[in-house]
Formats: C-alpha cells, structure tokens, sequence
C-alpha cells in the first residue's frame, strides 16, 4: 500500500457512491440498534427494490445506507435522505413515504430539525466521520481521508516530530485522568526496552457512559489509524485493544476494521512499504470496573486476575509483560488522526487555554435532547443542558448534574454557567472522567443519589486493598441506613472521615474518587442529608417508598447500629 494506491481506493469509492442520485442514510448503532433500525433498514431495501422493479429494473440510483451513530439517541430511530432531511422515531411501515420523498418534498411528520443548538452547538473531531460512512467498509473511510494521516506520518515525518505535533496540541488522555498525551508518548518512546506496546483501553464501564463504544461501532478504522500512528511515534511493534465483552456490536466492527486493515497493508509486517510492523489483536473483557484502571487492564490482558498494582513502576516504562507499554483510551486514539492531517497548533486553538480541543459526552438523564455529543472545551454546563440538551424533560426543574461517572460529583444549579474543562471540575468538586453527563431533575434524592453510586464501587472493588474494600461496604452501609431514615448526625461525621481516608489510602483511582459523589452532595446538598438524619424525611420522596427496604417503613430508629464485617468486604474476584 502506497499514498498512490490509497488515493485510487478512494477515488475509486467515490466515483462508485456517484453513481447513485440519491442516499438514504440509516442509523446502525447500538442505540437506534435497540429501537428496530434493522427493521427499518430491512424495509427501506425491500421498497427501494419494489420501485426500482416497477421502473422496469435498471441500474438503481438510490442507495440505502448503514452509518454510526447520528448523535440524537432520543429520536431514534434516525434515518437521513442525503443532506436534506433528517428523519426521526421511523418505523419499517414508514419505508414507502421516506422513499418516495427522496428529491420532493419532505415527510414532515418525522422531520428532526437539525437548525437547532443540538447540532449546530457541536464541534465535532473524534466524531467527524459518524453517521456519514459505513463502519463495516473500509473504503468509505478511506474515501473520508482515512489513513493519510498515516502515510504522512510513516512518508514526511520521524516518530519525534509526531510526538512534537501531538505536544503541540496540548491533547490531554480523555480516559479521566488528563495526563498530557505527547508526554506519555514520549515517556514511552524513550523507556529502553526490546518490544514496546500500544494498548487502547475501551473498557467503558461508568453507569450512563457510551461514548467510547459508539466510536467504536460508528468509526473503527479511526481508532485502529490513531493506534499506528501511536506505535510508529513510540517504536511499538504490538498491540490489544481492551474492549468489554458486553459490546457486542464494537467487537463484531473492530474484527471486521482490523481484518480489513490487515488485507490492504495497514496492519501487519512493512506497512505501507516501510520497516514499521504492527500487529493488533483484542482482548474481551468480563466487565469489572477496576479493569478501566491501566495496571488492571494489563494485568487481565495477560491472563491475571484483573486488579491494580502500586506504582511506580508505571506502565510507560514497565507495563504490559515487563515492556515499556502505551495505554491511552478510545477517544484520545480517535482525536490523533485529524492532529496530523491540520497539525497541532490547530487542535490547540479548539478549547481552553490548559484543557484544548473538544470532548465527547453522553448526554443522560432528564434532558429532551439525550445523545452522543462533542463540543469544544469549555463550554459551560447551561449550554449542555438548556441548548444542547434542549432543556428540561417534562417541564421540571434542574437539581445537579453528575459528570465524571460513579468517580465524579453533582454539582448544582449555581454551577451552570461554569466552563466545562479539566480544572474547572475539579474546583467544583466533580472530575472530568471519561465523558458521561447525567442531568437530574428535582425529583432525584441526593443521599439516595450517592447512596447508589457508593453501591456501585462497592461491588466493583476488587478488595485487593482494605480502605476500598472496607470503607466503601461501611460508606454504603452509612448511606443506606440514612435513606432509611434511621441515620443520625454521627453518621454524617464518619461519612467524611471515611471519604478522606479512601482518597487518601486507597490503592487505585476506583478507592480514591469512590467517594466524590459522597462528597459532593454533602457539601452541596447538606439540607437533604439534615432532613434525613434529623427531621426523618426524604424532601424528595424518594427514600420513603422507593427505597425497596422493609426498614423504612419502621419507625425511625437514629441509635440503630449499622452491622459492617470488615473481614469479607464486598470485592472479590472479578
């Protein structure tokens, strides 16, 4: 494969997409998946060869098309016909209108606006290509651009001048940590060692999270350019992608990318007529949440038990098999390919002025507009919630929003209008993380809230260390018991305590942000916890009848002694 060879592919792709007079685009991701877009797909096939039939056959000059992820996940499913409509919540019996409204007028009945903040509030990089090409072709990406950036970077460019672009844009590691992304690369790339590995960590497990696994059913071949690049920069020969096993529709588009890849020359020995060599595999994980911390990660892609280790040593300089090994996640491989095509100090214009570029959310929760998002940084939480997420669903009020995942924190109403970037969170009390965005309303409960994160980190500790293990089954046991209406303000006093013992102590980031929800309601939300413990009253509602325990119905009970067995914990093996 030679930029010559890649330039006839996609003139090739092009000159057979001129072909058709018109394109009926059909969402084919797992959100409009899980609504029938199969269903709808199936039927605007079966009316296209009907008409085309009743024409008298012929060369068809309509084609229907399977994309990724169009973004609305609350119309679908989507169905767009060229660039002139954008149709929503269609069913098969809507096939012979959509059909017949190509090149007329438009079914208004299923019009989604796209002049809306929706869409035209968006900037979009990671996810430039979806919803436009087919994830399943490796044409169509290449007819998109795809895989030039490569042949620029392996033709015009040593692995220090990559690293140097990637610098330059000030990209920071959209995984949740923000660790600047050409000072790992480069980190990597100088740690002696006689094999080097790239590892894409897309073990999404945050509750409301689909970012990485839409870019991943919607755009596979991005991820896969973004991870040579990543390995010619760093001198890596090998590499995985971690990927959980619960994303069936991603698995089946990145064997079929990778295999693709492998059969033009992408992937595999010489690339491209060069030295660089890169072979890919995948490895499925089972779902344990710790396995998104990177020592885990590594640990379960060997075949261990898949639970943290102390660092130092860190992964960059000893990680997967004892070899300098560079983990980055879904979106920061997606973010590489346009760095290299338009250059850093491009990428560095989008943003902030220390978090740049833009960030891919899931929008979540009690907003009309829920959906995969990307904006720049910085754009305030008012923007997210009252634009793009057009506002409140039902009418009801704004009580928090939750970035950050089950590690993050709620912040409230007076928050709104706070940029949304790295620092800025973490003032407030909240995280980054990897992108999920909850919006709640104000029939939510706080405490129950972050009683239901503290259950979730719970179960997901691996217990390989006492202050997680112990601390977030005694913080839920706490929590559980103030939802009860049985809590007392000792309680409270020890839920902080408690929280600064696991940031403190804890082994790995599952311990140490598990109490950030707890947290964050408590310094913002502290009248609802006061209610609880010493009115016995859930303002919401909440705690008094949906709770699903017997003791809330008993009388309240403030001295009734929470039972913990610090032996067992809740962790386990994963």
């Amino acid at each position: 494969m030679s930029p010559e060879e890649l330039e006839q592919i996609a003139e090739a792709e092009r000159e057979r997409q001129a072909k058709f007079k018109h394109r009926i685009k059909v969402c084919m991701a797992a959100g409009c998946v899980s609504c029938q877009s199969e269903g709808v797909k199936a039927a605007l096939d079966k009316e296209v060869a009907a008409r085309q039939a009743a024409a008298g056959g012929g060369e068809c000059d309509c084609e229907v098309k399977c994309v990724g992820c169009m973004g609305l996940c609350a119309g679908g499913p989507l169905v767009a016909v060229g660039d002139s409509a954008l149709y929503q919540h269609v069913t098969p019996e809507d096939a012979p209108a959509l059909v017949e409204s190509v090149g007329g007028a438009p079914v208004s009945r299923l019009v989604c606006p796209t002049d809306v903040p929706f869409f035209q509030k968006q900037k979009k990089v990671v996810l430039e290509n979806c919803g436009n090409i087919d994830p399943e072709r490796i044409e169509d990406y290449i007819a998109a651009g795809g895989y030039t950036s490569l042949m620029q970077a392996l033709g015009d460019m040593t692995p220090l001048q990559v690293i140097s672009e990637i610098t330059r844009s000030g990209l920071r590691g959209r995984g949740g940590a923000g660790y600047p992304t050409g000072l790992k690369w480069s980190t990597v790339s100088k740690a002696p060692g006689e094999k080097k590995y790239v590892v894409c960590n897309a073990d999404e497990g945050d509750p409301g999270a689909f970012m990485d696994r839409s870019v991943l059913e919607s755009d596979p071949h991005r991820v896969l350019e973004g991870m040579l690049i990543a390995a010619f920069a760093v001198g890596a020969n090998e590499g995985y992608i971690y990927v959980r096993a619960e994303y069936p529709l991603a698995i089946k588009r990145l064997r079929i990318a990778i295999k693709q890849a492998e059969r033009l020359g992408l992937l595999g020995n010489n690339i491209c007529g060069s030295r660089m060599s890169f072979h890919l595999d995948l490895r499925l994980g089972a779902g344990a949440f710790v396995c998104g911390e990177e020592t885990a990660l590594l640990a379960s892609i060997e075949g261990r038990r898949g639970i943290p280790r102390p660092r130092p040593p860190y992964p960059a300089m000893e990680g997967l098999f004892g070899q300098p090994t560079l983990i980055n996640n879904v979106e920061t491989f997606a973010s590489i390919a346009p760095i290299i095509r338009h250059g850093g100090e491009w990428y560095a214009q989008i943003g902030t002025e220390k978090s740049k570029g833009t960030k891919v959310f899931a929008l979540a929760g009690s907003v009309n507009n829920t959906g995969l998002v990307e904006v720049a940084m910085g754009t305030t939480l008012r923007e997210m919630v009252y634009e793009i997420g057009g506002g409140m669903a039902e009418g009801r009020q704004f009580k928090a929003v939750q970035t950050g995942g089950p590690s993050g924190g709620c912040l409230p109403a007076q928050f709104l209008d706070m940029p949304v970037d790295y620092e800025n969170l973490a003032r407030a009390g909240s995280i980054m993380g990897s992108g999920g965005m909850i919006v709640m309303d104000d029939t939510a409960c706080m405490v129950d809230v972050a009683r239901f994160f503290m259950d979730f980190c719970m179960g997901e500790s691996c217990g390989k260390c006492v202050p997680c293990r112990v601390g977030t089954y005694h913080m839920h046991g706490l929590l559980k018991k103030i939802t009860q209406r049985r809590g007392s303000t000792a309680d409270i006093t020890q839920l902080e305590e408690l929280s600064d013992l696991l940031k403190n102590t804890s082994l790995c980031g599952l311990g140490q942000s598990a109490p950030n929800p707890v947290l964050s309601t408590l310094r913002y939300f502290a009248e609802e916890y006061k209610a609880h413990v010493e009115e016995h009253r859930c303002p919401a509602g909440v705690c008094n009848s949906e709770n699903g325990d017997d003791a809330a119905n008993e009388p309240p009970n403030p001295d009734a002694p929470v039972a913990i067995d610090l032996g067992s914990g809740k962790g386990g093996d994963q």
